[in-house]
């Protein structure tokens, strides 16, 4: 198969780690094409590695931090820009292993359709699945479609973690960027179920990465200030996007509030998990900003409204 793969890293303050990743990328045994790595400001020797870097291809400086949104929309804007049929996309703690793009792309030769994502398996250091990266399971299919996909070697999901996700070039251009505004939480979830409402994502089991966290665990622990960023995008998710459907929003929604009771029960500061709450539902009663407004200024801001003005998101 035949088609130019570009690798997006999101990067900051994770020098030591981001080393791992780029090496990584360009020990691929199906080389990338293209390697593509977003500094959102960083203020470690970040600046100082990728300046000397033999492997990295082009290096966006972000006049600051926006987050993983706003960082993974600018280099997919970027990456698209420069002739990419697919976008890799990755944090800067996730070190993929040697065959996880081969394994990616010989999924996609196999698969009998145009999936608009292909999603890796995220290990944690033991070689346990990380729970925070795990896709569920897309119900509701034909059942030729699960089976289609078995014989990929993958399996059909709903959403993906912004965690190593393979995406095709021309649902980007159909459907956008993810939305910069929302920082950091949900950006991925909201995204990706955007792309899919309407597209096939595939999970590769055998598409492997190391995602380095500091802990092993899922959204339900204690998140301190940045519940603020899960109640704000959720409530932005379920009220202005159109990657749920009604039914989807009704489930998802539920189990939100279940899972957001569970986090103000366990925490050790429930009074400001509260104050949280209370700021983050009075910041999602606005409208998420457009993404030529929180990226303008930032190199990328002509191919950002290029991509969102082809999209009509602008």
């Amino acid at each position: 198969m035949s088609v130019r793969v570009a690798a997006v890293v999101v990067a900051w303050n994770r020098a030591d780690i981001l080393r791992d990743t780029v090496a990584a990328l360009g020990c691929q045994e199906r080389k990338v094409d293209d390697i593509i790595v977003v500094d959102n400001a960083s203020t470690d020797s970040t600046p100082e590695f990728l300046a000397q870097s033999e492997i990295v291809d082009d290096v966006i400086t972000m006049p600051e931090n926006l987050g993983g949104a706003g960082g993974f929309a600018a280099g997919i804007a970027r990456a698209v820009s420069r002739g990419a049929d697919y976008v890799w996309i990755m944090d800067d703690d996730t070190v993929p292993t040697p065959k996880a793009l081969s394994e990616l792309l010989a999924s996609l030769a196999k698969y009998p359709g145009e999936p608009a994502i292909m999603a890796c398996r995220a290990d944690w250091f033991d070689g346990r699945e990380h729970p925070m990266n795990k896709s569920r399971t897309r119900f509701g299919m034909p059942k030729r479609m699960h089976t289609d996909a078995k014989k990929a070697g993958a399996r059909q999901i709903r959403t993906a973690s912004f965690v190593a996700i393979m995406i095709d070039a021309q649902a980007v251009r159909e459907e956008g960027l993810p939305i910069a505004d929302y920082f950091l939480w949900n950006d991925d979830f909201e995204y990706t179920a955007r792309l899919l409402r309407k597209r096939i994502g595939l999970y590769v089991d055998a598409a492997r990465v190391e995602h380095r966290t500091k802990v092993f665990g899922n959204s339900t622990a204690d998140p301190g200030p940045r519940f603020f960023n899960e109640v704000r995008n959720k409530i932005w998710v379920f009220g202005f996007s159109h990657g749920l459907s009604p039914l989807e929003k009704l489930l998802f929604g539920g189990k939100t509030l279940l899972r957001w009771t569970k986090m103000i029960l366990k925490s050790g500061d429930r009074r400001a998990m509260l104050g949280y709450l209370r700021d983050g539902i009075a910041a999602g009663c606005k409208f998420p900003r457009r993404n030529s407004e929180v990226l303008a200024g930032t190199p990328v801001a002509d191919e950002v409204t290029q991509i969102e003005q082809g999209a009509g998101n602008e």
